[in-house]
């Protein structure tokens, strides 16, 4: 018999029994615990934890174990949700002209490495509708004009959203996916929308990075995969991965070199999201491998 399997991830102002209470909440209503993490930050007086159990009484239901659990976390000022861990979250995948991302979401998805439903892939430019279609995923040309109005941007923005609440959609990443979103885009999807940037951030901002790079003679290049703000690039930070490089590779060979790792750190940061492993910490996140 297989038993109902959660995952609880909370944070709180830090304080005694945390644990305790938790450990002890989840004994008392018939839960076993699988894993659990937990991380006291000094500097922000907060505690973080994800605790994977399974409901093993028959006799409480999903209703009252949310109820129950409400008392006591409002109690402690607890921030928490309580997630079905067998759920496949709901996910949309938008790419302009570099496809290197989205064929690796892609495959990671179709192996079954990537437990999520991919309910649609957008894009401004239709060069990735044929990759779309062999794995039968719905894939919706939304173009915006070099130089569009901020009408046009609303309008082609609005679609999007569409798109997205249609599906019910849980996760938006941007697998190079080359246009600003606006702030108001921005805070519609505030907590669900992942970047990867072809840098690692917070260097060499902006257009060819790994020009940049180049110029600059560095040793080391890398990626970044961060939560989407209004703030260009400046978003809570999720993954970053490095690789190193020498004098004798140009400008080419560093960016064939950041793309394979543009498409590990932002799978990791996909899978750390879809696994609710990733708890917001002011302007960081705290990530529970």
């Amino acid at each position: 018999m297989m038993h109902p399997e959660y995952i609880l991830t909370l944070s709180c102002p830090d304080q005694r029994g945390i644990v305790h209470n938790v450990s002890g909440f989840l004994a008392g209503h018939g839960c076993n615990i699988i894993d659990s993490a937990q991380f006291g930050d000094a500097q922000s007086a907060l505690f973080f934890m994800r605790v994977h159990f399974s409901l093993e009484d028959a006799a409480i239901s999903d209703v009252s174990l949310r109820a129950d659990f409400a008392s006591m976390g409002e109690t402690m000022q607890m921030n928490w949700q309580l997630h079905d861990a067998r759920h496949k979250p709901r996910m949309v995948l938008m790419v302009s002209k570099i496809g290197h991302c989205l064929n690796d979401l892609l495959f990671r998805f179709k192996s079954g490495l990537l437990p999520v439903e991919i309910k649609a892939i957008i894009s401004n430019h239709t060069d990735f509708y044929q990759l779309a279609a062999s794995y039968n995923i719905p894939f919706h040309h939304l173009p915006l004009a070099v130089g569009a109005s901020p009408d046009a941007k609303r309008v082609q923005e609005q679609k999007v959203l569409d798109i997205i609440e249609s599906n019910q959609v849980e996760l938006v990443v941007l697998a190079r996916y080359m246009q600003i979103l606006s702030p108001e885009m921005c805070t519609a999807l505030t907590g669900r929308a992942i970047n990867i940037h072809h840098s690692f951030l917070p260097s060499f901002k902006g257009a060819k990075p790994y020009y940049q790079a180049h110029e600059r003679g560095v040793k080391l290049i890398g990626a970044t995969a961060h939560f989407v703000t209004g703030d260009l690039d400046e978003g809570p930070i999720i993954e970053q991965d490095v690789e190193r490089v020498d004098h004798s590779m140009g400008p080419e060979t560093l960016t064939a070199i950041g793309r394979d790792v543009e498409c590990v750190v932002l799978a990791r940061a996909v899978k750390c999201f879809v696994e609710h492993r990733i708890l917001l910490n002011a302007h960081k996140t705290v990530v529970f491998k």
